[in-house]
C-alpha cells in the first residue's frame, strides 16, 4: 500500500507548530523575569511557527485517515523532529552554543531522559530553564498518549492490552477516537501539575522552582532548576514528601487515575499492575531504609543533610525518594547514593530496569511486562508437567494472548540488548563504566 506522505507531513507539521506555541510560553517568563534572551526566544519561536506553517500549509488536502505504516513514521520521525526545532532556544540565545549539545539537551527533555550537560544551571536565564522543564512535559504528554492511546493500535510491546482498558481506539484508524482518549489523560495531566505546583508554592518553594518542578515530577523527567536537585530542600522535608507523592502518580497507569477520578476507585486497587508496583515501593523502600540507617552515613557527600524530623525520618524519606525517582526513572535526587555501601549502589542499579506502571510517564521495562514474563515463566513449568493442558498467562482475570507473550518477551530482549550494546558503545568513547551502564536503563 503506498504510503500517504500528505498525511505525514502534515501530522509533523502539526509537531513543530505544537512545539512553537510553547516556546512563546517560555519566551513570556522570560520577559516576565526580565532575563535577557527575550528577543532571542521569539526569534526561535517564530523560526518553529513558520516551518510548521508552510508543512501544514502545504499539505492541508490529506487523506484524513492513517494507517499504521504512516503510524509508526510519525511516532519515530515525530520525536526527531520536535528534538531538532526544541534545539532552537538553546542555540539562538547562546545558552547552549553547540548545536550537538543542544540537541542531547532537547532530547533528553523530550524522552524524560534527565540526563544534561550542563554544569550550572543556576546561571542559566529563567526562560531556557523553562523551557528546558517543558520539553519534560510536552515530552511526558506524548508519552502517555504513545503508551495508552497509539501503541496499542500499533501492536508495540505488547502494550495490545490497554486497548480495552483505555477509552481510545478500537479499530485500525488513528482517527477519531484518539483525540477523546488524548483529552481525557491530558486534562489528568494537567491536573497533577497545577496541583503539585500549589503544594510546592504552598510549603515554600518559589512559584518558579515549584512550576519547574511540577513539570519534571509528573513527567518523571528529573531536570531541576538546582544545581543540587532535589537536595537543594533537603531542610525542608515537607517539599520532597509532595514530589514524593507526585512521583508514586506519575509512575501510575494514567487510566487507572482516570477510573479513580470517575469513582472507580475498585477497578485501582484491584489491578495486579499497581498492586505489584505499591508492594515493590514499599518493600525496596523498607529495604532502603533499614541499610541507610544502620550502615550507610548520609552525610558523607557535600550535600547538606540537616535531620529536621529525627535520623529515622531522614533514613526513610531518603530511601523513599531515592526507590521512586529510581523506579519512575525520574531522576531527582536528595543524596549522593554512589557514596553509600556498594550494596546500596548495585541494589539502586537493579531497581532502574523495573520501571513504573504502563501508561504512565515512567520509563524502563514497566511493571506489567514484568509481571506477565513472571507469571509465563512459572507456567512453562507446569505445562512441561502436564503438557495437555490449555494454560494462558491471565492478566486481571482476563486471559492474555501468546502473541501479546511473545511482544513482550521480544521487547525485553530488545532493551536487554540495547543497554548491553550501548554500554559498551559508550565504554569505547571513554565514558566511565558506571556512567555507561546507567544512562540507558533511564530512557
Amino acid at each position: 500500500m503506498k504510503l500517504n506522505y500528505k498525511i505525514i507531513f502534515h501530522f509533523l507539521g502539526l509537531l513543530i507548530l505544537f512545539n512553537g506555541g510553547f516556546m512563546l510560553l517560555s519566551t513570556l517568563v522570560s520577559f516576565l523575569y526580565n532575563d535577557g534572551v527575550t528577543n532571542n526566544l521569539s526569534i526561535a519561536a517564530i523560526i518553529t511557527l513558520a516551518l510548521g506553517s508552510l508543512a501544514m500549509l502545504f499539505t492541508r488536502k490529506h487523506n484524513k485517515e492513517m494507517n499504521k505504516r504512516e503510524g509508526y513514521i510519525v511516532v519515530a520521525f515525530g520525536w526527531i523532529i520536535m528534538a531538532l526545532t526544541g534545539s532552537l532556544p538553546y542555540v539562538v540565545t547562546g545558552s547552549i552554543p553547540n548545536f550537538t549539545n543542544a540537541f542531547f539537551e532537547t532530547m533528553s527533555g523530550y524522552t524524560t531522559t534527565g540526563a544534561s550537560i550542563l554544569n550550572d544551571i543556576e546561571a542559566m536565564p529563567k526562560g531556557i530553564l523553562f523551557w528546558r522543564s517543558l520539553t519534560h512535559w510536552i515530552g511526558g504528554m506524548g508519552i502517555i498518549v504513545l503508551a495508552i492511546a497509539i501503541l496499542p493500535l500499533l501492536g508495540i510491546g505488547g502494550m495490545q492490552m490497554f486497548a480495552a482498558e483505555a477509552p481510545g481506539p478500537s479499530a485500525d484508524k488513528l482517527h477519531p477516537r484518539i483525540t477523546d482518549t488524548a483529552k481525557r489523560l491530558w486534562l489528568i495531566y494537567f491536573g497533577y501539575t497545577a496541583a503539585e505546583t500549589l503544594l510546592l508554592n504552598v510549603a515554600g518553594m518559589s512559584f518558579f522552582d515549584a512550576i519547574n518542578h511540577a513539570l519534571c515530577t509528573v513527567s518523571t523527567g528529573g531536570f531541576s532548576t538546582k544545581n543540587a536537585s532535589v537536595a537543594h530542600w533537603n531542610g525542608q522535608p515537607i517539599i520532597q514528601y509532595i514530589i514524593i507523592l507526585f512521583m508514586f502518580l506519575a509512575g501510575t497507569n494514567f487510566v487507572l487515575s482516570y477510573f479513580a477520578f470517575k469513582g472507580k476507585v475498585q477497578k485501582v486497587l484491584h489491578d495486579e499492575e499497581f498492586k505489584l508496583y505499591f508492594r515493590f515501593v514499599a518493600i525496596f523502600t523498607i529495604i532502603a531504609a533499614v541499610l541507610i540507617y544502620f550502615r550507610a552515613d548520609v552525610s558523607v557527600s557535600s550535600i547538606d543533610h540537616p535531620m529536621v524530623w529525627g535520623e529515622g525520618e531522614s533514613a526513610f524519606r531518603h530511601a523513599l525518594f531515592q526507590v521512586l525517582a529510581i523506579v519512575t526513572t525520574t531522576g531527582f535526587v536528595t543524596a549522593d547514593y554512589t557514596l553509600w555501601t556498594p550494596f546500596l549502589v548495585v541494589f539502586f542499579f537493579g531497581l532502574m530496569f523495573l520501571g513504573g506502571s504502563a501508561g504512565s510517564t515512567s520509563g524502563g521495562v514497566k511493571v506489567v511486562r514484568h509481571l506477565l514474563l513472571i507469571k509465563n515463566g512459572f507456567l512453562e513449568f507446569k505445562r512441561a508437567l502436564h503438557p495437555s493442558a490449555i494454560l494462558p498467562v491471565r492478566y486481571n482475570m482476563k486471559a492474555i494472548s501468546g502473541d501479546i507473550v511473545f511482544n513482550i518477551l521480544g521487547f525485553f530482549i530488545l532493551y536487554m540488548l540495547s543497554f548491553i550494546i550501548g554500554a559498551l558503545v559508550f565504554s569505547m568513547f571513554e565514558l566511565d563504566f558506571a556512567s555507561a551502564l546507567v544512562c540507558l536503563p533511564l530512557v
